[in-house]
This record gives structure tokens, sequence and C-alpha cells, in this order.
């Protein structure tokens, strides 16, 4: 199987627990894996058999910037759904980091993976 990939996408969003976290918006960064088979994008050359990654990436920052959650994990939920409903994704590893969490890490955050990956 075949994967198309955004790396170290900015969102901003509000998210947190803390009440120092509520104040406004914060950076996070979104790592996203999402399986397809670019045969036909491959032999067209045509965007419109591709899974157009440029169109994904506006979408995450439309939900992040819409965002109220909490937890990142509501967050990264929200994403991984949309991508495979929207975009017909079947299989995706989705990481979304909060780089400003802590100050002794580069990041923190969650690393899921929905649908079925086929061979």
């Amino acid at each position: 199987m075949d994967l198309v990939f955004i790396d170290n996408l900015r969102v901003d969003a509000l998210i947190g627990v803390h009440a120092h976290e509520r104040g406004g918006r914060q950076p996070l960064r979104v790592d996203l894996q999402m399986a397809c088979d670019t045969r036909v994008a491959a032999a067209s050359d045509r965007l419109a058999d591709a899974l157009d990654y440029e169109a994904v990436a506006h979408r995450l920052q439309a939900i992040a910037a819409a965002s109220d959650a909490q937890l990142v994990e509501v967050l990264a939920e929200r994403m991984a759904e949309c991508v495979q409903r929207e975009f017909g994704v079947r299989w995706l590893r989705l990481k979304l980091g909060k780089p400003q969490a802590l100050a002794e890490a580069d990041a923190v955050g969650v690393q899921i993976e929905r649908g079925l990956r086929l061979p």
C-alpha cells in the first residue's frame, strides 16, 4: 500500500485543560500518513485522481481553528474522522503534538491509527 503524508503541519487551536492554556490559541503540529493506491494518479498525472494533500491540510487547519477541546485526544480523533469520511482514506496514522506543553520536551501529544491498512 502506498502512503501519502504530511509532516509537521502547523495548526493553531484552543486546547488544554489548565487555565493558562485556555487563554488563547496555541500552536500544534500534525504528522499524517494516509494509505492510498497512487497508481491511478501516477498513470494519469491528474490531481483529480490523487489524494489532495493540500485540501487535507486546509481541512485539518480548519478543524483545529474551530476546536475548543481540552484534550489532544479529542482533536486528533476529530481530525482522523474527517480525513477518513471526507477524503475516503481507509487507514491513517495521525500524530498531534503540543510543542509548548512542557518546557523540558520538544513536544507531547498522541499518535493514533484508524482504519484498515491493506498490504
